[in-house]
């Protein structure tokens, strides 16, 4: 009986709604099939005879993920009159329509005016914000479990698994769908499933899974994804927080996408959501992270004016921010001032100030805050205390002052634990103090209440490396096992990168071979230590195969990895080798992108083979990899080189058609290579189009300037009037650039005639460069042409009108 009436229900027309405005702007639109929730909607003619009683029953014989009773149907505008639940890998995105109210670009002072267009928010309200805390850990629930183990299976699902997914999400309590999202791996599987659940029949999130998902997001960069959670809610008519539009605001700041924070801001203004303490905080936590500081003070001052008190996290916020710009007396002055505010500092407060200290070094300071945490806020430096000031002191170098406060914390009866012992080894073997390192190990392992373990010794190891003392570090190697400590893949290839840089790339490979039977595993950074040797060395063919090896096992190197090896192919000569190569990572699935194909064009080109280097252009096409300006530019130069200028202008053409913008550098090798051939009209032509895509203010001053400098003067000449219509002071220079030629070539007249028409655009010649044109025109008995043109200085003003002077230019 179900099941028939299940089949009714589906076969029913479903018709497509639009959202309808609502006046509080935080409801879903939505339609029921019940006309009991919605007695106004008119459902129309029941096709199959399918009453309103028998809907209200099945109704109920749904469940709903997360809530005890089944939600009204909901049926957007994205399911165009049916009922679609897409597979789980459809689902990159939110489909649903950003109907937010889009955030023009405002002024900065808008940030700040948003608290303003809120009243002054009573003390009792402001904690009240609604809590979606789980507290019980569901993750090791069987449902639980068994969800996840199908998400893993996302690869290869097929309706079969999907329809498992379905029959066990209407098993799952809210604080079991909070456990899928928390237990994934990659957040962004995560959001995918809260995307897919969502659109499942019949379903609704309970809210406590939206804040679950915000919270997964903040922790990541995926800000985007983050924000259209907030949009959702907006639409499923949840209780939108403070605490919600502070979680978004976090996952743009962890993207580095400050100004887009602050904006999150106005969309909780335009949601009638009141400020907290909590999105004031996180405000300023934002605006310290984008240095700028005065707006987070202002931001303070506005908070407290509509009632709200900063905390010792907000204080916190605003002294990290006076260190970050190096004003650390105003950062003690806000200690002073929480105090008197009635908000006692905490000791992240003083660790925030003695953080900035130790980095500078400024030991007595550190030991005077120390003193007053004490005294007056009866803050007693513990063992935590000390772990901070030894990390931040090693963090910065100061391995001298770090065993300072470790020998003060362990004459107070502190056990500074191993972490710390090996912060300060690493610091003294930065320093290459390899005996000062060696006895502190020996100390730890005297005091037997903190041994070293592999991180300290593979610390000791890197150091011995680094200084070139491999046989040292292998000496190493066996002490640990000696004590018990079993080297680890790190351990080993900092053995191997110092072998490496001391030339023994081929005993370091043999030492790899065996690492099964030495029970470690080569990472990607091993294999990487490995062939960046065997370049380094010149063994490229040797550290290509470790490539191979690499791509075998697993790992793949990246475009910047792939980009040195190329090159030193290519710089050896061996540029089809080079190629192969590349085609041989780009079948493998590695990532190559523009940079190796360009890599290899220029390989190309410097052995004189620019028809192989026009066939790798061809080959990018054919595999959707799209050549960028640098690939054009060199592509140009070689064939301009070769006197190609035909072929030359069309590559020109093709890159601007592709909407690629020119460079300086694309300028100047245009201009170089078809001045050298001589084809300025061709070359006038091409620059017209360049500059339609990029303005270059100069590009005819360096035409000019190119050309008399190949002694190509009558074809500079042609190209003057583009030059003088600007008349700035590059263009006098260049001016002065042809006038030199003309002396140099013997003609002063032609000489002199581009300084009459410097004259007539109000442009001055060089002084100097008129009186030594004068004389040559009166050698040439061009007296009256070397008058001319000193009285035009003398009209300027540039030269003084002395009769003696100028009878002594003439004489």
């Amino acid at each position: 009986m179900l099941n028939l009436r299940l089949s009714r229900l589906l076969r029913r027309p479903f018709l497509r709604f639009s959202a309808s405005p609502i006046s509080n702007g935080e409801a879903d639109a939505s339609i029921s099939t019940s006309s009991s929730e919605n007695p106004a909607f008119d459902h129309g003619p029941l096709g199959e005879g399918v009453s309103h009683r028998e809907d209200d029953h099945l109704s109920g014989e749904f469940t709903q993920l997360g809530s005890g009773k089944s939600p009204p149907l909901n049926v957007s505008d994205a399911e165009l009159g049916e009922i679609r639940n897409p597979s789980f890998d459809e689902i990159d995105e939110l489909a649903e329509e950003d109907d937010e109210e889009s955030v023009d670009e405002r002024d900065d002072d808008d940030d700040l005016a948003v608290l303003e267009s809120f009243g002054k928010i009573p003390q009792s309200r402001q904690d009240l914000n609604c809590r979606f805390d789980v507290e019980e850990d569901e993750s090791r629930h069987p449902l639980v479990r068994e969800i996840n183990r199908l998400i893993g299976l996302r690869s290869s699902w097929n309706p079969k698994h999907e329809g498992e997914m379905r029959n066990l999400l209407r098993s799952l309590k809210p604080s079991q769908v909070c456990a899928v999202l928390r237990s994934q791996e990659d957040e962004r599987v995560a959001l995918k499933f809260f995307y897919w659940a969502d659109r499942q029949w019949r379903y609704r999130h309970h809210p406590v899974v939206y804040y679950s998902m915000l919270e997964v997001l903040s922790k990541t960069k995926l800000c985007q994804g983050a924000r259209r959670v907030l949009v959702l809610m907006k639409r499923r008519g949840v209780n939108r927080t403070p605490k919600a539009f502070s979680l978004v605001m976090v996952s743009y700041s962890r993207a580095g996408q400050l100004r887009d924070a602050l904006k999150v801001l106005t969309l909780m203004q335009r949601a009638g959501v009141e400020p907290d303490l909590l999105i004031c905080n996180t405000a300023i936590d934002v605006f310290v992270r984008a240095n700028r500081l005065e707006k987070a003070l202002r931001f303070l001052e506005r908070m407290q004016v509509i009632g709200i008190v900063p905390d010792v996290v907000t204080y916190n916020c605003v002294i990290r921010g006076y260190c970050d710009l190096r004003r650390v007396d105003e950062a003690v002055e806000v200690l002073e001032e929480m105090t008197s505010k009635g908000c006692v500092p905490d000791k992240v407060s003083y660790y925030t100030i003695m953080g900035f200290l130790c980095k500078e070094k400024r030991i007595v300071e550190v030991r005077n805050l120390m003193e007053k945490m004490a005294k007056e806020h009866g803050l007693v430096p513990d063992q935590v205390t000390y772990n901070n000031l030894i990390h931040m002191l090693t963090k910065h170098g100061h391995a001298d002052e770090a065993l300072l406060f470790l020998k003060e914390a362990e004459g107070k009866g502190f056990r500074i634990d191993k972490v710390c012992y090996s912060s300060i080894v690493h610091a003294l073997c930065k320093e290459g103090r390899m005996s000062e390192a060696k006895d502190l190990i020996n100390e730890m392992l005297s005091k037997g209440h903190c041994p070293p373990d592999v991180v300290t010794y593979t610390i000791v190891v890197d150091g011995f490396c680094r200084l070139g003392e491999v046989d040292k570090a292998k000496k190493l190697l066996q002490v640990m096992h000696t004590h018990g400590y079993k080297p680890n893949t790190v351990s080993y290839t900092a053995l191997l990168n110092g072998m490496c840089r001391t030339g023994k790339s081929l005993e370091a490979r043999e030492m790899m071979n065996l690492s099964e039977e030495q029970w470690w595993s080569p990472n990607s950074i091993t294999y990487s230590v490995l062939m960046h040797g065997f370049r380094r060395e010149g063994k490229l063919s040797e550290a290509c195969d470790v490539v191979r090896e690499m791509v075998l096992k697993g790992f793949f190197p990246g475009p910047v990895e792939i980009n040195l090896l190329l090159q030193s192919l290519c710089r050896d000569g061996r540029t089809q080798e080079a190629r192969k190569f590349m085609e041989e990572c780009l079948n493998k699935g590695c990532a190559i992108n523009v940079v190796n194909f360009t890599t290899v064009i220029h390989g190309f080109c410097q052995n004189d083979e620019v028809d192989a280097a026009l066939s790798v252009l061809d080959d990018m096409y054919l595999i959707n990899k799209h050549a960028d300006v640098f690939t054009y530019t060199t592509l140009v130069d070689e064939l301009g080189k070769k006197g190609r200028i035909e072929e030359t202008t069309e590559l020109m053409k093709k890159m601007l058609r592709k909407g690629i913008d020119p460079t300086p550098v694309t300028y100047r090798t245009v201009i170089h290579r078809y001045c050298q051939m001589g084809k300025v009209d061709d070359l006038v032509a091409i620059l017209e189009k360049m500059m339609l895509r990029q303005k270059c203010r100069t590009v005819y001053n360096q035409v000019i300037e190119k050309l008399c400098g190949l002694g190509k003067l009558e074809e500079a000449d042609k190209v003057l009037g583009k030059v003088l219509r600007t008349a700035s002071t590059s263009d006098a220079k260049t001016c002065c650039v042809l006038m030199e030629g003309y002396l140099k070539k013997g003609v002063p007249l032609s000489a002199y005639k581009v300084a009459c028409r410097m004259f007539n655009r109000d442009l001055i010649p060089d002084v100097k460069m008129c009186e030594k044109l004068s004389k040559r025109l009166v050698l040439e008995g061009k007296v009256e042409e070397a008058d001319q043109l000193m009285l035009r200085l003398v009209e300027r003003g540039r030269i003084s009108p002395l009769p003696s002077s100028k009878q002594s230019m003439v004489s």
